[in-house]
Parts: C-alpha cells; sequence; structure tokens
C-alpha cells in the first residue's frame, strides 16, 4: 500500500504495479449530483485524474421524457433561468408536486406553455385549473381553462410600481390593500379597490404637459399603471375561492426552482451539456419521490 493505493509485485519477475481503478460512470454521477462533490471533490475521493472524472460525466446518459400521467387536478405552471439563453418550463401537480411537464428553453415564449398543456393533456391528464404568475397573453390563450393568477406576484407587481415605501398617499393605501389580499373574500376586495379606484380617479387621471412636444402625459403614471395591472388580473385574483383544491400562489412550483438551483449552484463553471443533464436528473428523481404535501392556499 502506498499513498493509499493497493501495490502488487510479481513473485516471477519482481515488477511491482497498482490495481487499475474501476469507476461506474452511475455511481460517480450520483455523488455528483446528490453529494454536491464537486469535479476536484471527486478526483480526491476515487483518487483519479479530473479530466478522467470529467469524461466518466460526459459519458453517462440523463434523458427526461414528459410522463403519461392518467388523472385530473391542478396544475403549476412556470419558467426559470439558470442564466443567458438557459433555462425551463415546468408544471407540477399541486397536489403531488410530482412533474407532469419539463422541456429546456433558451427564452420564454407562449407557444412552450401552449406546448406544455397540450403535452399535458396528450399523455392523458385533464386540467381542472391552473396557476400562473404573469404574461397577460396567457390568460387570453387559456381562457377556457380555470386560472389562478398567483397572489404573490400580482403583490410583487404593484410593489415594482409604487416601491416598498410610496410617499403618495394615493401609492399609501393601495399598499395597504394589498396586504389585506391573500386573506381577503372575492367581493369584499373588489369592493376596496373600486372604492379606492373612486377616491382617487381625479388624481390618477392628472396629465402634465410636456413644454417640448406640447404633448401631455399622466402625471402619476406608475400608480396609475400599478391600478391597471390590478384591474386587468382582478378576474383571476380569486379562483381558488371556487374551485377545490386550488392554491393561490404559485410557491410549489417556485420552491422546487430554488432548490433545483440551490443544488446547481454546489457546480459553477457546469457545462451546458452537464448542467441540462443534471436538471434531467433533478426531474426524475422528483418523479421517483413520494408525493409532496399539499399546498395549501395562503
Amino acid at each position: 500500500m502506498r499513498k493509499g493505493v493497493q501495490l502488487y509485485k510479481c513473485m516471477a519477475c519482481g515488477h511491482q504495479f497498482r490495481g487499475k481503478v474501476y469507476l461506474e460512470r452511475s455511481v460517480v454521477w450520483e455523488a455528483y449530483t446528490e453529494e454536491k462533490q464537486t469535479i476536484r471533490d471527486l478526483s480526491r475521493r476515487y483518487k483519479v485524474s479530473e479530466s478522467t472524472i470529467k469524461r466518466l460525466l460526459k459519458d453517462v446518459s440523463v434523458d427526461w421524457k414528459n410522463p403519461k400521467v392518467e388523472g385530473h387536478g391542478i396544475v403549476n405552471i412556470d419558467a426559470t433561468y439558470f442564466g443567458r439563453n438557459c433555462g425551463v418550463i415546468a408544471a407540477l401537480d399541486s397536489n403531488t408536486g410530482k412533474p407532469l411537464y419539463m422541456k429546456h428553453i433558451s427564452h420564454e415564449h407562449v407557444s412552450d406553455y401552449e406546448e406544455a398543456v397540450h403535452e399535458m393533456e396528450k399523455n392523458g391528464y385533464v386540467l381542472d385549473g391552473m396557476v400562473i404568475d404573469g404574461m397577460q397573453t396567457l390568460f387570453k390563450v387559456f381562457s377556457g381553462y380555470k386560472i389562478q393568477m398567483c397572489q404573490y406576484h400580482m403583490c410583487a407587481i404593484v410593489r415594482r410600481k409604487i416601491t416598498k415605501n410610496p410617499k403618495l398617499p394615493a401609492g399609501q393605501e393601495l399598499q395597504q390593500l394589498m396586504r389585506t389580499l391573500k386573506d381577503a373574500r372575492e367581493d369584499d376586495f373588489k369592493r376596496d379597490f373600486q372604492n379606492w379606484n373612486d377616491k382617487w380617479k381625479s388624481f390618477l387621471n392628472e396629465r402634465t404637459l410636456n413644454p417640448m412636444t406640447k404633448k401631455t402625459y399622466y402625471t402619476h403614471q406608475r400608480t396609475r399603471s400599478a391600478m391597471l395591472s390590478i384591474e386587468f388580473y382582478l378576474p383571476y385574483l380569486f379562483t381558488y375561492q371556487h374551485v377545490d383544491g386550488m392554491p393561490n400562489t404559485n410557491n410549489k412550483i417556485e420552491g422546487t426552482f430554488t432548490d433545483l438551483k440551490k443544488n446547481l449552484d454546489n457546480h459553477s463553471g457546469m457545462t451546458k451539456e452537464n448542467r441540462k443533464r443534471f436538471i434531467n436528473g433533478f426531474f426524475l428523481a422528483l418523479a421517483e419521490t413520494p408525493g409532496m404535501k399539499k399546498q395549501e392556499p395562503r
């Protein structure tokens, strides 16, 4: 034994040699993806060069195929990115948390969501409804489905427009109204929003003259923009109160994306192909795990 490596000696000629190390690709891949081992860590662990580890990882085949799932339920669907031109669109069963669809994308398009819904239905899944978090065109494209706008993202949209600390009284009152959203009943919120709208109607319609162009523009554009966003999404903010089992946020899929990104963070500098295989493996493992706890409305 020398430096932890077994040495052998030929009794006939006295030649000494080391036993060859045989590594299973699947074992190395499992350590790489599930045990948070970097290529350098694996090189030290198995006492082989980093180039050998890279070659073994490159030879691993991890393919994702959208599952055939019989049944029905609510779907959480969203897209996320891991860098420039590298992302995924995924859909999870809201009850079990199991993936129903996943596809690698470079940019997010409405057609990607249409393809996802078509693929799920083709594979035998019946959509009782879906939770999405923006892209206004989707609400028109999927008008035939029961849609819940993620309330967390609705609040985030308004917050970006009026800021976390609005200075204008209209913005401050709107901020207070949005804080009631997650606990409000549909009729109460719609009434309170309409009252706010009526109170600040003149303020929201104020216009200012541009002395250079002689054209006018809305004086309080950001507050007005927040109001228009709420008006657009209002019909979809309380669908969950009329559909059994439907959550009011996209937290389930957002949490899944967060877990995936945390795992990827352990492997900075990963090649594009390795990243794809890693993501495929993540969703394959997710599909094989026991069902997650059901997401309740918050």
